[in-house]
């Protein structure tokens, strides 16, 4: 975990508004307790499935929720990559636009603009926003999922380190 992201996580998420909006959301709070505690860590030292989820009750999440995180982060690694060699453009569904508002849209569209997401990651982020219960999505909300899909994804570390910047706004709005 970056220096920055630890500050963040240890002295200043839990008063600030993202996370005060995710907490409506609990397979979301789960998703960010595990992103917050374990992305840093090196995968052979990381705990075993069962003690990563004890630690989840005995600190208070629900099982169910602990079980639908879980398979949301399962199916990180079940996509194919969409190749293409043509420039995409994304049309929503209605079950989309009526969750990811214009302004998540608009996220979305200015993250692939300037090559933080790749139409195959756009299609994961999106299919991993939808698979949350919370009926419409914040769009700090989203960009913690596309934070966790980039982390997920291989080869894909100068996008999380851009992302990351956005997620605390370290960078102007209009990158060049």
């Amino acid at each position: 975990m970056s220096p920055r992201l630890r500050e963040v996580v240890i002295n200043g998420f839990a008063e600030s508004p993202a996370w005060k909006s995710a907490m409506k959301e609990n397979v979301f709070d789960v998703l960010l307790y595990l992103f917050e505690n374990y992305m840093d860590e090196d995968p052979e030292m990381m705990p075993d499935p069962d003690s990563i989820r004890n630690e989840l009750v005995a600190a208070g999440f629900p099982h169910q929720d602990i079980d639908k995180a879980f398979s949301w982060l399962e199916s990180l690694s079940y996509g194919q990559p969409i190749r293409t060699t043509i420039p995409t453009f994304r049309i929503y569904c209605d079950e989309e636009r009526a969750k990811l508002d214009q302004e998540c849209r608009g996220l979305l569209l200015f993250l692939e603009q300037t090559g933080i997401l790749t139409p195959s990651n756009r299609e994961l982020v999106i299919d991993r926003a939808m698979a949350l219960s919370a009926n419409e999505l914040t769009l700090e909300n989203l960009k913690w999922i596309v934070l966790m899909v980039l982390f997920s994804q291989p080869d894909q570390e100068a996008a999380f380190a851009r992302m990351e910047d956005l997620v605390y706004d370290n960078v102007p709005v209009a990158l060049h």
